[in-house]
């Protein structure tokens, strides 16, 4: 079941998290696509540091500038974790990260350190890196240039979803680790799962999925009707808010 609370969905990426670590996943997302949700991504940090007591100083928290890592270091005092920013152009982030580093939470990196995102990863090698509330949608969907499919076939693909939730209008895209992605549906205060989906459900196939209409008679063409009443009136602003 998909969480009521803020608090209901950190407490369960938090087991997603765990899960994925304990199976070999390395490169890790945990995706709380809510609105103004990166005003509490310092907050939120904090709270999953907790779970990464044990590497102690092998923990390290990047945030994406300075200024973010400060705030931070002023807010939640003497930690025996260690917190620091992805770099700069004067300063990149391999002279930010240690080989004593064990395990790098990055909070709420943006498309603007998209390469220097993907270098920490390659530095990290086999050490496991979360992205936490990550802005890099757009970089994943937009471009169709030979830069950008190289960028998604060579590092983005390499990600692993482990906690993602998505409200629209009526809805919400969800997935925790290892369990598939869902696509749920709100009717009369009760939440239903309409579909299951081995890959992000999205575009088109969100599309049809929302009319109602399986994989096999997408693939005959058909013209199902959705499944609900009165819904047709509703998909354009579902795919209105699911684009903002």
């Amino acid at each position: 079941m998909i969480p009521s609370t803020l608090e209901d969905a950190i407490a369960k990426a938090k087991e997603a998290v765990r899960a994925a670590l304990d199976n070999g996943c390395g490169r890790i997302v945990v995706d709380l696509a809510i609105p103004e949700i990166a005003l509490q991504a310092q907050a939120i940090a904090l709270q999953f540091t907790v779970m990464f007591a044990d590497y102690g100083e092998g923990l390290r928290v990047l945030f994406p500038d300075s200024g973010a890592a400060a705030l931070a270091k002023r807010d939640w005092g003497e930690t025996e974790f260690q917190t620091t920013d992805l770099g700069s152009r004067f300063t990149p982030v391999d002279k930010k990260i240690a080989d004593s580093d064990r395990i790098f939470l990055l909070v709420c990196p943006s498309s603007v350190e998209i390469e220097s995102v993907e270098k920490l990863c390659n530095l990290a090698g086999d050490r496991p890196v979360i992205l936490l509330i990550p802005q890099l949608e757009s970089v994943a969907t937009v471009g169709i240039g030979y830069a950008a499919r190289q960028l998604r076939e060579r590092f983005l693909s390499t990600l692993e979803t482990a906690y993602f939730l998505k409200p629209f209008e009526g809805g919400t895209i969800y997935r925790s680790y290892p369990s598939l992605w869902q696509v749920w549906l709100e009717e009369n205060g009760e939440w239903q799962l309409i579909a299951e989906e081995s890959q992000k459900p999205a575009g088109d196939r969100l599309e049809r999925i929302l009319m109602g209409i399986s994989e096999e008679e997408s693939n005959e063409g058909s013209t199902a009707k959705p499944k609900k009443a009165g819904f047709l009136s509703n998909l354009q602003q579902m795919f209105k808010a699911l684009n903002q």
